[in-house]
């Protein structure tokens, strides 16, 4: 699978799929970081399947960065349907995105049968193995959550510490309760986990 381009905000609206997670690369085709996050990124593309991903050189297409308020590239803009969820910047190495894909990939998934599951969201960095180890525990319980990298975020990072008063990942949000660190005992009992 190849990133697709697109030539305007318009474009990119009519490939948008309202069921789906939707990715846009925003890029400056020859800049050195740019070029390695587009690299990157179509290197994860071998190994994760079924997800909307769209590239914008911002040198040709001028309306997407302004609409969204981007003032760096390589950006990788992350849409619900056409909601605006966060940004993702810089070049990250192609096994990132891989998790990064595949977590927001099993957090949109949803059989139809299951009953209505608490809102979870993890706060978390790429180097932090407790946070491995606790995206993993959910995973594995078929736990659908958001993983935000407050590393990447700003935003988040900032609101993140607003809600708990710490710095440290990981974090869980479930349904507004706040967990510091990877305390199963209590994520079970909050999630229904046996």
């Amino acid at each position: 699978m190849a990133l697709r381009e697109v030539i305007s905000h318009a474009d990119m609206l009519q490939h948008f799929d309202d069921k789906k997670k939707n990715y846009v690369l925003l890029y400056k085709k020859g800049a050195e970081n740019s070029d390695c996050a587009y690299r990157n990124i179509e290197e994860a593309l071998k190994s994760v399947r079924d997800i909307n991903l769209m590239a914008a050189d911002v040198s040709q297409v001028r309306d997407i960065h302004v609409k969204y308020e981007i003032k760096t590239a390589p950006t990788l803009l992350v849409f619900k349907g056409n909601d605006f969820l966060t940004t993702v910047k810089g070049c990250n190495d192609a096994n990132y995105y891989v998790s990064y894909f595949e977590s927001n990939l099993f957090t949109a998934g949803n059989d139809g049968d299951e009953k209505p599951q608490k809102r979870v969201t993890v706060y978390s960095t790429p180097s932090c193995s407790w946070c491995n180890t606790l995206k993993t525990h959910l995973r594995k319980n078929r736990v659908r959550f958001t993983d935000i990298d407050v590393s990447k975020n700003q935003k988040a990072a900032e609101a993140m510490v607003k809600k708990s008063g710490q710095q440290g990942v990981p974090q869980t949000d479930i349904n507004g309760q706040i967990i510091v660190g990877f305390d199963k005992q209590r994520i079970n009992s909050l999630l229904g986990i046996n």
